[in-house]
């Protein structure tokens, strides 16, 4: 083997395994300023954080959406109550875009509550809370939004014309790798001119106490600490001795009541606050943020029954008018029913525990989604069914 393609092969391999590390920067043109991405490799960063039910994040001067798997751009537009046209223009792309699933889009402007209340895809959630508020002759709340700390806000990054990830990458610091799964670039680390790009914010910075530095210690000088305490034979006699361990457990033994007979005051095993409204297993646990409540497989048809006595407070509907029933209960706690169709009760009426209100609507699967409410507060419904 010669010389030359010795080295030749040698440099290939090399190439192969640094191609391998998630880090490497395959951008190999010099940077103008110097930058390279060796330091930032070294620096931990946060994670992006949790958007929300509607994939809005939201930071004190701006919010951003996360993409669901299937979404064009015109998808995110109406689910978060936005213009297409207005949302694909501030991202440099078309209505008809689709995206990836984790693809970030900022926002050309702060949402508002209502104004996602009034988007046309609420969640089954936010419609039960309306609701409930209105049952109660009171405004519905605007929809929850949970900002981030103003520590945590990343720097933002309109891409200019010829720039790349890597340069970008560079230019603050940071790894690609982060860059990316920061704006849900796709494998390649593509960036298109205009586009909107997070940069990804430090963990130390991202979750920096704000807690003072203790006092030192402060030692006494010799001759001003505590005094030395009087022996207790100096001032008072010492204690008569204790009686016998024996007598002292022979009267403590005089002094004990009787033991109550159990068996007169046993009871029952304690039953379920609540019942299943529909017999089956459960496809959809309760997830706080993304699902209040849980999704019950059953059969189209399937009869639907009143998880506990109590009141109509409330039936409304959803965006493809499918009836969401609400029954209030003793112990301020309220139950939601939704995917029904064909309601056997109207508001206002007192049901018992087991009636049936309805039954459960076709689709593809079929189910019935139940939460229980607390207040206003979505509560675990396993707590009360278990």
């Amino acid at each position: 083997m010669t010389t030359g393609l010795r080295v030749t092969l040698l440099c290939s391999a090399a190439l192969i395994a640094l191609s391998a590390c998630s880090d490497f920067d395959f951008d190999l043109r010099r940077s103008d300023n110097g930058l390279s991405t060796t330091e930032a490799a070294r620096q931990a960063t946060a994670a992006r954080p949790r958007a929300d039910a509607r994939g809005i994040i939201t930071y004190p001067d701006y919010q951003v959406v996360v993409a669901r798997a299937g979404d064009s751009v015109s998808d995110v537009a109406q689910r978060i109550g936005m213009s297409a046209r207005e949302l694909a223009s501030f991202n440099a792309l078309t209505p008809e875009t689709s995206l990836r699933a984790g693809e970030v889009l900022a926002l050309p402007r702060m949402l508002s509550g209502t104004e996602v209340a009034e988007s046309g895809q609420i969640e089954i959630s936010t419609l039960a809370d309306s609701a409930i508020a209105r049952a109660e002759g009171r405004a519905p709340a605007p929809a929850p939004q949970v900002t981030q700390p103003a520590s945590a806000q990343p720097t933002r990054h309109r891409v200019e014309r010829g720039e790349t990830a890597f340069q970008i990458a560079r230019l603050y610091n940071v790894t690609p790798r982060a860059l990316a799964d920061w704006n849900g670039l796709d494998p390649e680390m593509r960036v298109r001119e205009g586009q909107v790009l997070m940069i990804p914010v430090a963990a130390e910075a991202a979750q920096r106490p704000a807690t003072p530095e203790p006092e030192p210690e402060r030692v006494p000088e010799p001759g001003t600490g505590s005094s030395t305490p009087t022996p207790p034979s100096a001032s008072a006699p010492l204690p008569e001795p204790a009686a016998p361990a024996q007598e002292a457990a022979a009267a403590a033994e005089e002094a004990r009541p009787p033991s109550p007979d159990l068996s007169e005051t046993r009871t029952e095993a304690s039953s379920p606050q609540f019942v299943m409204p529909v017999d089956g297993r459960i496809i959809r646990a309760y997830a706080p943020g993304r699902t209040e409540g849980i999704g019950i497989a059953a059969s189209p048809g399937t009869a639907v029954r009143a998880a506990a006595a109590g009141t109509v407070a409330a039936i409304t509907q959803d965006t493809n008018n499918v009836p969401i029933v609400v029954i209030r209960h003793d112990g301020g706690l309220m139950s939601v029913y939704a995917q029904l169709e064909n309601l056997t009760v109207e508001r206002g009426a007192t049901v018992t525990r087991g009636q049936t209100i309805g039954r459960v609507r076709a689709g593809d699967p079929s189910f019935l989604h139940f939460e229980i409410r607390s207040g206003m507060n979505s509560v675990d419904p396993m707590r009360y069914l278990q």
